[in-house]
């Protein structure tokens, strides 16, 4: 067992290519079922963050193949999964 404190100290690594997409910032919970349903980790930085929204990560739970204690491992195609910051 784990706590979502622990999970956000883990970097999250894409297994297809080896990307290190950084760490996690939220989770998504369907409170009804009492699972988490999706982790979200920042995406790419702008310049300056001046130009256009903010991006991230919503990486759905079944794409997770591993959580060790440093990392999280997923398999992704990371433009399938980014997303504009809401």
């Amino acid at each position: 067992m784990f706590r979502i404190y622990d999970i956000k100290q883990k970097e999250v690594i894409n297994i297809i290519d080896g990307s290190r997409l950084g760490y996690v910032c939220d989770v998504e919970i369907n409170w009804k079922e009492g699972k988490i349903t999706r982790i979200i980790v920042p995406g790419p930085r702008k310049a300056f963050g001046l130009f256009g929204k903010e991006m991230e990560y919503l990486i759905p739970w079944d794409q997770i193949k591993k959580i060790g204690e440093d990392a999280i491992l997923i398999e992704i195609n990371e433009e399938d999964c980014l997303r504009e910051s809401e």
